[in-house]
């Protein structure tokens, strides 16, 4: 089966076809020449008209190097992605019948976890009969989200899904 060549993300040269184009770019008046006119600019330079806005009217071209202005299309994507924020959650888990010393010692993890701004889901797991107890693991995660009142703030009230009950809390916004 043989490859789809990957159709350019912009038209360039010959393959733009409107018979009008607005030109920026440097060493260029910005202006609206007819297509001919306007390739004879870029080719005068040694560059490519490259299509920038097929929308406008009429559409915006740029004189430019067509590989350079995609590398820098990459770059600034790349940095964009960079500076985006993952979002983490950190899972800790809790069976009905969970004791009281297991209970602060997941509380001190889940109270370091909101103030790295990570988000937390805690779930209660019931084994084998031990969903008849639902209101237990409710009552068990309640309290946990009041524990961690003034740290993080409850996103997803309890909800029962198969043999686990989640309830998810993000960090609170600091306090200027």
């Amino acid at each position: 089966m043989p490859f789809k060549k990957k159709e350019a993300e912009h038209k360039i040269n010959e393959f733009i076809t409107s018979p009008e184009v607005r030109i920026v770019g440097e060493n260029v008046e910005s202006d609206v020449y007819p297509l001919t006119k306007a390739l004879e600019l870029a080719a005068e330079q040694g560059l490519d008209l490259v299509e920038i806005s097929p929308n406008a009217q009429p559409p915006v071209c740029r004189v430019v190097d067509y590989s350079k202005f995609l590398y820098e299309q990459k770059k600034k994507q790349k940095e964009i992605k960079a500076k985006a924020k993952q979002t983490v959650i950190k899972d800790i888990r809790f069976g009905p019948n969970t004791d009281d010393h297991d209970f602060q010692f997941k509380l001190k993890h889940a109270i370091d976890f909101l103030k790295s701004g990570e988000k937390v889901r805690a779930f209660v797991h019931f084994k084998g009969r031990a969903i008849v107890y639902k209101e237990r693991g409710e009552i068990l995660l309640l309290k946990f989200a009041q524990a961690l009142e003034e740290v993080g703030k409850v996103e997803l009230l309890p909800k029962l899904e198969g043999k686990r009950m989640f309830l998810t809390l993000g960090p609170k916004a600091a306090k200027k």
